[in-house]
């Protein structure tokens, strides 16, 4: 999938780590030329004068698959309550255990183990890890026989007290985007207490033609939640668009600022126009800089308003 037909993309917030992380994962994921993109930085900004001093901006490619990352002060710590899957598949990839186990090696140095790589009831070879920077992982050896998933795929995991939140929300996504369906969907059997029986153990989802995961998980097993340290961006062409997400999903007054929200379930998404990385990714600081200064005093973005500073009107 390329950066120009991805909708959603997801939002890395360091401390001041952004430039060395992309330069990390863009190494890391880089021993192959996948059918479905390489691995590349694709821009690097500052944004200058914000409310965390000078930030370094990094749009960057793993397989194809586009992330941005800010370097913005020390202020969200990234929790295993957003991974990515990353997916490989012996039947597009004849290396595939050999390069599971390559790149476990490299995200797992000096990371944290939160499963080991290993064989699993739902897989040959699994691993969930949190790499140096405490971004976490779910490596995954496919079952080629399987529908055939892309390489990388944000996964949700939704700690309640409760333990059943997955379906909902899910639900609830699906009604939001546009060009949606679910895919699998494994629930948890009776015995694998705390988790509830009938919960969400597994499913994934398209938005707008991206697939996505999310699970259940029991606030008695795990204490973190979601937060602003991985939040996910959905660019939109028209004002319509972003004034429609904007309705359905901001729920908390108090976390509305330059084009951040979150949803009723705690997840931090950014809504953005695609115009915005022209505007950004301007070889002019002077524009950036009017555009910067503009977007800081805006809670739900106005593009008009964006591009008239832009353009120094």
């Amino acid at each position: 999938m390329t950066d120009n037909m991805q909708k959603i993309v997801p939002h890395l917030w360091f401390d001041k780590e952004a430039k060395e992380a992309a330069e990390f994962y863009t190494s890391v994921f880089d021993p192959f030329d996948s059918a479905q993109g390489k691995s590349k930085i694709t821009n690097t900004t500052v944004l200058r004068d914000t409310p965390s001093g000078d930030c370094d901006v990094v749009s960057f490619q793993l397989y194809g698959y586009s992330f941005m990352a800010i370097s913005a002060g020390p202020y969200f710590k990234f929790n295993p309550s957003i991974s990515f899957m990353v997916n490989f598949d012996p039947s597009q990839d004849k290396e595939a255990k050999t390069r599971i186990n390559e790149v476990w090696a490299k995200l797992s140095e000096g990371g944290k183990v939160l499963m080991p790589l290993d064989k699993y009831p739902f897989s040959e070879l699994y691993g969930w890890v949190q790499d140096k920077y405490g971004l976490s992982w779910q490596l995954i050896l496919t079952n080629p026989e399987g529908e055939q998933r892309p390489l990388i795929v944000p996964s949700l995991l939704f700690v309640t007290d409760e333990g059943d939140r997955a379906q909902e929300a899910s639900d609830f996504y699906l009604s939001v985007f546009k060009n949606s369906k679910r895919g699998a969907i494994a629930r948890y059997p009776a015995g694998m207490e705390p988790n509830k029986e009938g919960a969400v153990m597994f499913t994934d989802f398209t938005l707008e033609g991206q697939w996505f995961a999310a699970m259940d998980g029991s606030a008695q097993m795990h204490n973190f939640k979601f937060n602003e340290a991985v939040s996910l961006m959905v660019k939109c062409d028209t004002q319509e668009e972003i004034d429609y997400y904007w309705g359905k999903l901001s729920v908390v007054p108090e976390s509305e600022q330059c084009g951040w929200l979150k949803d009723k379930y705690g997840v931090s998404w950014q809504i953005v126009p695609s115009a915005m990385d022209e505007m950004m990714e301007s070889g002019d600081e002077e524009k950036r800089a009017r555009v910067t200064k503009a977007f800081l005093k805006m809670k739900k973005f106005d593009i008009a308003e964006l591009k008239k500073a832009y353009q120094g009107q």
